[in-house]
C-alpha cells in the first residue's frame, strides 16, 4: 500500500510539473507572436519617429539605421509651417467631426430601422447599402457631380468646393463607408432583446422612445465605436475631399499629399525624407492622442459587439 501511495504521487507531480512546463511553453509561444505582431504595426512608427528627427548628414550616413547622431527638431518647424499649421489642424478636426456625427446619427437611425422593422422594400435598400460599399469611389464620383451640379441650378447656391457635398453624403448614407459603420449598429441592435422593446411600448413608449431610451442607451460604447471609425475616415479621405471640396478648406491629409510642392513653392532649401516623416507624424497625431483618450472606451465598445441577446 505504501508503495503505491508513493508511486501515485510520484506519477500526479511527474504530471503536474509537465503541465507546467507546457503552460509556461504556451506563454512563451503566445508572447512571441504578440511581439511579432506588435512589431509590425508599431515598426513604421517607430521609423517614422526616427527619420524626423535626423538631419540630412543622418540621413546619408550609411552606420545609422534608427539612432540619430545629431538630433534635430528643424525638420517639424518646417513640416508646420508648410503644412498651415494650425489652421489647417483646426480645420481638419472640425471639418472630420461634423461628417462624423451626421454619419454617425444616420447609421444608428438606419441600423435600427434594419434591425427592428420589416417593411416593404426593406431587402433592396439593404443591397443597395452594400453596393454603395462594393462599387469603386471614382465610379461613383461622376453621378454624384451631375447630381449635386443639376442641385446648384435648380437652387442657385453654389455646392462643389464647398463643405455641403460631404455632408449631405454623410446625411444619406453616402459617406466614407457609411455601409460598414450601418452594420455595425444593426449587428448591435440585433443583440438587444425585443422584449425590451415590447415593455416599452406597453409602457406607453413610441418608436422614437423606444429608439432613444432602449437602443441608444444601451448603445453609448457603440456610438462611441462609430464615431471614431468615422472621424477617422474622413480623416484620411482624399479623392473625395479633392474632388468636392476643392480648395475652399485647407485640410492636413490634403496639404499632405501635396507636402513637396508645397515646400518648394514655400523657400524650401531643400525637401528630404526627414521631412516628409515630419510631416505624416503632425498628420496623425490628432488621430493617436484621440484614440489615446478614449482608448478604454474605444475596448469596450468593440468587445460589446459580441453581447448576445435572447
Amino acid at each position: 500500500m505504501v508503495s503505491r501511495s508513493r508511486t501515485a504521487k510520484r506519477f500526479s507531480f511527474a504530471r503536474l510539473k509537465k503541465n507546467k512546463g507546457v503552460r509556461i511553453i504556451s506563454k512563451i509561444a503566445i508572447y512571441f507572436v504578440l511581439i511579432c505582431i506588435g512589431y509590425v504595426y508599431l515598426s513604421p512608427i517607430l521609423e517614422m519617429i526616427s527619420k524626423a528627427i535626423m538631419t540630412p548628414a543622418d540621413l546619408i550616413d550609411p552606420s545609422i539605421t534608427w539612432i540619430a547622431k545629431h538630433v534635430t527638431g528643424k525638420n517639424f518647424t518646417d513640416a508646420m509651417k508648410t503644412l498651415d499649421i494650425p489652421k489647417s489642424m483646426i480645420n481638419s478636426i472640425w471639418f472630420s467631426a461634423l461628417l462624423a456625427l451626421g454619419q454617425t446619427f444616420v447609421s444608428a437611425t438606419t441600423g435600427f430601422a434594419l434591425s427592428r422593422y420589416t417593411f416593404k422594400g426593406r431587402n433592396i435598400w439593404f443591397v443597395m447599402i452594400i453596393l454603395a460599399f462594393i462599387l469603386p469611389v471614382p465610379l461613383l464620383t461622376v453621378p454624384r457631380i451631375m447630381t449635386f451640379s443639376t442641385i446648384e441650378n435648380a437652387i442657385g447656391i453654389k455646392l462643389i468646393n464647398s463643405i455641403w457635398p460631404q455632408f449631405l453624403m454623410a446625411l444619406f448614407g453616402q459617406g466614407a463607408y457609411s455601409t460598414m459603420l450601418i452594420l455595425i449598429f444593426k449587428n448591435f441592435f440585433d443583440m438587444i432583446p425585443k422584449s425590451l422593446d415590447e415593455a416599452a411600448m406597453i409602457d406607453g413608449a413610441g418608436s422614437l422612445k423606444v429608439f432613444y431610451h432602449v437602443a441608444i442607451r444601451l448603445s453609448i460604447a457603440t456610438i462611441l465605436v462609430v464615431f471614431l471609425f468615422s472621424f477617422v475616415f474622413n480623416w484620411n479621405e482624399t479623392y473625395t475631399t479633392n474632388t468636392m471640396l476643392g480648395d475652399a478648406l485647407e485640410l492636413i491629409p490634403v496639404k499632405l499629399s501635396t507636402f513637396d510642392n508645397d515646400a518648394v513653392a514655400g523657400g524650401a532649401d531643400s525637401i528630404n525624407e526627414a521631412k516628409r516623416m515630419a510631416a505624416t507624424l503632425l498628420s496623425i497625431a490628432p488621430l493617436l492622442l484621440l484614440y489615446a483618450a478614449v482608448q478604454k472606451q474605444f475596448i469596450q465598445g468593440i468587445e460589446n459587439t459580441g453581447i448576445t441577446g435572447e
